[in-house]
């Protein structure tokens, strides 16, 4: 069966990039809408925008959506990933402001707010995206990849200069709410001298050692530290997830990113969706919802999180 929230939830915090104030409230939405966001500050034009990979507009640094009136919403892939792995198919999601709040740099504050709102039953189906063959772009040294699997696994790897980071893989599959055990805290990352020449460009306007890990060299300046050993990986996964999310429904699949970002994984989507020869949709039945994102989760998952 779809799923939606049992109730609304709001959250508040600010922008990473704009500094700005904004509010975000997740609520409950009808079997087939699927996910869309709404910015409630909007004055002219349409206020709607869908949470899907054709409305992506590529960007260095999140991920923005726009629609046809030109109104847009940045930074929409931690709240994505927290619905993909929490298993929620369908909401509206309305936003103060241009900019997803950041909260801790992480998907854990929406998990938690999703878990203790509830995730309410549909009576409709879910479908879900099967690969059927394999999809490839690469730019530079970056690749990401989709190939065929019975359910979502994801496999990342990362390179940096930095010490503190350096080279870390992690390959998992996605079933039974691992996202949520796993990878749902760990948080957005940067070079301390990235932070620095960011913010001369007027970005990252909102960002403090408290809602990113700040690296420099073998130190990391963020206060207590790393919370998993793999965290900037972990984060790549969260993520390509919350990126994925955007391709409409579940997908049946393994995504590879090697040193891949928010514009590579939407133009793998973008690749994947040229060809109709390269997926199907289908319908699910009860052994392929098993293995989807999200399903099982247990009260004992949030107090991992919360």
């Amino acid at each position: 069966m779809q799923t939606t929230l049992n109730k609304p939830v709001t959250l508040q915090g600010v922008g990473l990039h704009s500094g700005r104030p904004a509010r975000i409230t997740l609520k409950p939405a009808m079997a087939d809408q699927g996910i869309w966001f709404r910015r409630t500050d909007a004055v002219e034009g349409d206020a709607f925008l869908p949470a899907r990979w054709d409305a992506v507009v590529e960007s260095p640094l999140c991920t923005l959506l726009t629609n046809d009136d030109g109104v847009s919403l940045s930074t929409v892939e931690h709240v994505m990933a927290a619905l993909a792995g929490c298993g929620v198919h369908n909401a509206l999601i309305e936003v103060s402001g241009p900019e997803v709040p950041i909260l801790d740099g992480s998907a854990a504050p929406f998990v938690s707010a999703i878990l203790r709102a509830g995730i309410r039953e549909l009576d409709a189906p879910v479908r879900a995206i099967r690969v059927l063959k394999p999809v490839e772009v690469m730019r530079g040294g970056a690749v990401a990849r989709l190939e065929p699997s019975e359910n979502l696994h994801i496999d990342f790897s990362i390179d940096f200069e930095d010490a503190a980071i350096g080279t870390q893989d992690k390959s998992m599959n996605m079933a039974n709410g691992a996202f949520v055990r796993e990878l749902c805290d760990s948080r957005t990352f940067c070079r301390a001298a990235d932070v620095e020449a960011m913010r001369a460009e007027g970005k990252a306007l909102g960002g403090t050692y408290d809602n990113a890990v700040v690296v420099e060299g073998d130190r990391v300046l963020s206060p207590g530290g790393l919370r998993h050993e793999d965290e900037p990986v972990r984060h790549k996964m969260l993520d390509a997830l919350g990126d994925l999310a955007l391709a409409g429904h579940p997908l049946l699949a393994r995504y590879t990113g090697e040193r891949a970002g928010h514009a590579m994984t939407n133009a793998l989507l973008r690749a994947l969706f040229a060809d109709e020869a390269n997926y199907e949709v289908v319908i699910c039945d009860a052994e392929m919802v098993r293995r989807l994102p999200g399903t099982g989760l247990k009260s004992r998952d949030l107090r991992l999180v919360a």
